[in-house]
């Protein structure tokens, strides 16, 4: 097996477990999470923003958002430049999932380093952001 495909394997097996939710235990499922994800990265989140990320189309992307309002997790702003659009933001509630969500995710990652030295660590952090950065051709990797 070449190195492309231990890559391969080893970001399936991620996948599942996150789908299992193994990273996330106690997070609200799928899209309706990653939501937040969005909300809490962009600079100026939208619902256009949040199809974008996900990948989804316009309608399902305001379902998504109308969910994470109606859960007091985002709550839509006006645009002070554009009066026409709105902005999300995370409410008090959604940071604190968010950044218990930070937490879970941390915690299963330093757990599954163990045993590694700092230079390993830091090592894995740059080739890994290095990897995520290649594959979006609009990325400049490091």
């Amino acid at each position: 097996m070449d190195e492309v495909e231990r890559i391969e394997r080893a970001m399936i097996a991620i996948r599942r477990r996150q789908t299992r939710r193994a990273l996330g235990a106690g997070e609200p499922g799928g899209q309706a999470f990653d939501v937040l994800d969005v909300v809490e990265d962009a600079t100026e989140p939208t619902v256009s923003t949040v199809a974008a990320a996900l990948a989804v189309d316009q309608p399902r992307a305001s379902k998504l958002v109308a969910t994470a309002v109606a859960g007091g997790l985002v709550r839509r702003v006006a645009d002070q430049t554009d009066g026409r659009r709105s902005l999300l933001e995370l409410t008090d509630a959604g940071k604190a999932l968010v950044a218990q969500a930070h937490d879970r995710r941390r915690g299963a990652f330093d757990r599954a380093m163990t045993g590694w030295s700092a230079r390993e660590r830091g090592e894995f952090a740059r080739l890994l952001g290095r990897f995520v950065a290649g594959l979006d051709p609009a990325s400049e990797a490091d």
